[in-house]
């Protein structure tokens, strides 16, 4: 399941524009996750920080960036968090940061369209 969201992640950076919510993730890929189920949707939040964290370790954009939380303008308490402990900065103050979100996803996208980046490391 790891890989899947990775690859799936990858691919939406490559190809898309904007964001891929919760459940659009889910279908397309195929994770068999119910959203509805309290833990099913702790453990896509695991998954996807889990990701993010190996990811940053390695010099990479935060792919989770590009996942939108539904109902909220960009992401939840828990993302920036993550960014927290990533030591990015105090969770508040990032998501106060009205560029800060921006910045990462088209920090991301511009990362995984370069096609030397694509084939070394997806």
């Amino acid at each position: 399941m790891f890989g899947r969201i990775r690859s799936h992640l990858i691919r939406f950076a490559r190809h898309q524009v904007g964001t891929v919510s919760y459940l659009n993730l889910v279908q397309e890929a195929e994770l068999g996750l119910n959203l509805e189920i309290s833990h099913e949707k702790s453990r896509l939040n695991e998954l996807l920080a889990e990701i993010s964290e190996q990811e940053f370790q390695a010099g990479r954009p935060i792919l989770s960036c590009l996942v939108k939380v539904e109902g909220s303008k960009g992401q939840g308490d828990n993302f920036y968090k993550l960014c927290e402990r990533l030591g990015l900065g105090e969770w508040r103050t990032l998501k106060q940061q009205e560029d800060f979100l921006k910045n990462m996803r088209k920090e991301c996208r511009a990362f995984w369209q370069d096609n030397q980046n694509f084939e070394k490391y997806a």
